[in-house]
């Protein structure tokens, strides 16, 4: 038997009707804070990962799924959505627009990660990215907008922790500090985190293995090395995250594990799942610098990715989704060939009029049609029979009073539509 490949996952049944659920309330609230979907390739020229993401990072250095096509092209499947938007920004010319862009995604991308609860090799993510405009206004816009739609899912306890890398100058002054701290310990860190040492420095900071050493847990802060400039933005940002309501917590510890972030980074946890790495939710943080260093113009970038598994698995334990089924509005009921033929008629008109509507198609008797649509728990019955048809009547049925009424068969779209 060929079976799904190891740290993938089917979504079907009752599963499936939780993800659309979700996917509805992130489109909803896209569209109410006026982002446009994007959608690009699942797979791009393996540079594109290598120079957004950083050669020294864990993703390109041991996640990504590398391969070369019938051409010896070096093709990666996507294992984020940022540098994927910004690579069509530039090709499209999209920065040649008065106005900033604002883009939101949705779909799948792909780490070789040891698959775990919450952690997936295929997996999904919703994010937005906005690019043209450094505004602080924006990275409180894009934190409040992830915060909201966790919200609106009813998922409590947020809360954001946020930090900030500064610009070029800050992150200078803090690599060469945190180097002079480092170098006299680094016997006491892991065989990765020495590597690092050598390459990117602050990528230490985010290394699973020593997460919980002390050397780390004593290190430099990265706010402590602002310069004034950054300093200030950053408190502007937190400034506006208090006028937007916002629950948040300064962590000197978010570095976020992407080479290309500065100024603002962020991530949003539920304190009631804090327990595990899979209490992230999601995060972010401002790219001033990779749209230029993809080719681009110098322009700004800041943006967010939240984990649609993680967020499915705690909705799961909540008492508010377990009672999610798939639940029609009418069934339609027939038993003749010619009652089959009213019923075929009657189907499409409801469905091309919004009504979600369904009929026998196994050639069950009438108690097997009356089961089944209990099963599907329709609202409304629609019980054809010969007699009712000559004259020009159908019968409908309230599935919860099981008060019935008969409607003339010319009227039955819009007696059905009056009464659901």
């Amino acid at each position: 038997m060929i079976t799904k490949p190891k740290g993938c996952i089917d979504i079907t049944g009752d599963d499936s009707l939780l993800w659309e659920y979700v996917n509805d309330v992130v489109n909803t609230m896209m569209r109410t804070y006026n982002y446009e979907y994007i959608r690009t390739p699942i797979f791009e020229a393996s540079e594109l990962f290598h120079r957004s993401v950083g050669e020294t990072s864990d993703i390109v250095k041991k996640e990504t799924y590398d391969f070369k096509d019938k051409a010896d092209r070096s093709l990666t499947l996507r294992p984020e959505g940022t540098a994927g938007v910004i690579r069509s920004f530039i090709e499209n010319k999209c920065y040649h627009l008065p106005d900033i862009k604002k883009y939101y995604y949705n779909g799948t991308m792909y780490r070789y990660e040891r698959p775990q609860n919450g952690r997936l090799r295929e997996f999904t993510q919703f994010g937005v990215e906005v690019l043209g405009s450094n505004d602080p206004i924006i990275d409180a816009e894009v934190i409040s907008l992830q915060y909201k739609i966790l919200e609106s899912l009813h998922i409590e306890n947020l809360q954001v922790n946020i930090n900030s890398l500064g610009d070029e100058e800050s992150r200078q002054n803090y690599k060469e500090a945190l180097v002079k701290y480092l170098e006299p310990h680094l016997d006491l860190l892991c065989d990765d985190c020495k590597e690092r040492f050598k390459t990117n420095p602050l990528r230490i900071l985010d290394c699973k293995t020593d997460a919980t050493n002390e050397i780390l847990k004593k290190a430099p802060k990265t706010i402590d090395y602002l310069n004034e400039e950054s300093r200030k933005r950053f408190e502007t940002v937190l400034k506006y995250l208090d006028i937007l309501e916002i629950d948040y917590e300064v962590n000197p510890k978010i570095v976020r594990g992407l080479d290309y972030y500065d100024h603002t980074v962020f991530e949003i946890v539920s304190l009631d799942h804090n327990d595990t790495q899979q209490s992230v939710l999601g995060g972010g943080g401002r790219y001033n610098k990779l749209i230029k260093e993809l080719d681009g113009p110098d322009s700004y970038g800041i943006g967010f990715a939240c984990g649609l598994d993680r967020i499915i698995a705690i909705l799961k334990t909540m008492d508010l989704y377990k009672d999610i089924k798939r639940q029609i509005e009418v069934y339609v009921m027939y038993v003749s060939e010619e009652e089959k033929l009213h019923a075929i008629d009657i189907v499409q008109n409801l469905r091309l009029n919004g009504v979600i509507v369904e009929t026998d198609t196994l050639n069950k008797g009438l108690k097997g049609q009356f089961k089944e649509a209990d099963r599907l728990q329709a609202k409304l019955l629609i019980i054809l029979n010969n007699e009712d048809l000559k004259k020009g009547l159908v019968n409908v049925k309230d599935n919860a009073t099981k008060e019935e009424e008969k409607v003339d068969i010319s009227e039955i779209v819009e007696y059905i539509i009056g009464n659901l």
